[in-house]
């Protein structure tokens, strides 16, 4: 799990970092990016929850 949640972090670093390149330059790229890192991110929310309850079961 916690391994998990490093990668969360990381993703959502990433994701903050593109999405303020976008706001604050105008780069179609980093928008792009930042997509991306949303996608990944909600990927890895929703493999959170299932651990989660896993884990809460136990």
């Amino acid at each position: 799990m916690k391994e998990l949640i490093e990668k969360i972090s990381a993703e959502f670093e990433a994701f903050a970092s593109e999405a303020n390149q976008q706001a604050e330059k105008g780069n179609k790229a980093a928008g792009t990016r930042a997509r991306k890192s949303a996608l990944e991110l909600s990927k890895l929310f929703k493999e959170f929850r299932k651990v989660s309850v896993d884990e809460a079961k136990k």
